[in-house]
């Protein structure tokens, strides 16, 4: 789940919050977006599965300022070993996820998770 300050502002129509994130090493990267359930980002759930990221996680509640929220996560298998992505998916699938949200207005910044974070 990712932290919210406020439901009362988005980052992109229908997207309160967007993290792109990796477990270590950090070439199989997830899309982590918490969204507005009563206005979700049609568009961009449409591209995700196109470019052949699947949902994998959702789970909506209520955030301390009473907004409703539906947190997302989304991931896509590769070829490498336990269905990771090898350096050149990773170069082409990240291209593609940049644009996708550049479009939108959102500049991503990819990160490789904490130990911790990743195996919480």
């Amino acid at each position: 789940m990712l932290f919210l300050k406020s439901t009362a502002v988005t980052k992109a129509p229908g997207i309160y919050e967007l993290d792109i994130a990796a477990k270590p090493p950090g070439k199989t990267f997830g899309i982590f977006m918490a969204t507005d359930p009563a206005h979700p980002p049609t568009e961009v759930l449409t591209a995700l599965a196109k470019l052949g990221f699947q949902n994998t996680y959702q789970q909506s509640y209520t955030h301390k300022d009473k907004g409703k929220v539906l947190d997302m996560h989304f991931q896509k298998n590769g070829t490498d070993l336990f269905n990771g992505w090898k350096t050149e998916e990773c170069a082409a699938n990240m291209a593609a996820v940049e644009e996708l949200f550049k479009g939108i207005g959102l500049t991503i910044a990819p990160r490789v998770m904490t130990l911790a974070e990743a195996y919480a």
